[in-house]
């Protein structure tokens, strides 16, 4: 089960983004690296196209590795580390304060 999933809060806690917070927007399960919103952003210059007719510099989301990101605990509003709990047939994240912790979409 993934510890981090599309749509949680998290704190970054390692590199030049430590301390920032924002929803995750993608999982990149094969590369181990997430984008999170308005972290790690990134200019890309681009050309005239049917959706962008006008071209030019665009700043988006950059990926961050997944070990630099841990999910925040609604509990107690601190970064925490993740455990997977069963209950009744259903796999459950739980953070360190005991409340499961669930992906906004």
């Amino acid at each position: 089960m993934e510890r981090i999933r599309k749509g949680d809060l998290v704190v970054v806690i390692a590199g030049k983004e430590k301390g920032k917070r924002g929803r995750v927007l993608r999982v990149l399960n094969k590369k181990d690296r997430v984008v999170v919103e308005r972290v790690m952003m990134v200019k890309r210059h681009t050309k005239p196209d049917q959706r962008n007719q006008q071209g030019g510099i665009i700043e988006k989301e950059g990926s961050i590795h997944i070990s630099n990101v841990m999910p925040v605990d609604p509990g107690n509003d601190k970064p925490t580390r993740v455990k997977v709990k069963s209950e009744e047939g259903h796999r459950l994240r739980v953070g360190k304060s005991g409340t499961t912790i669930e992906a906004q979409k």
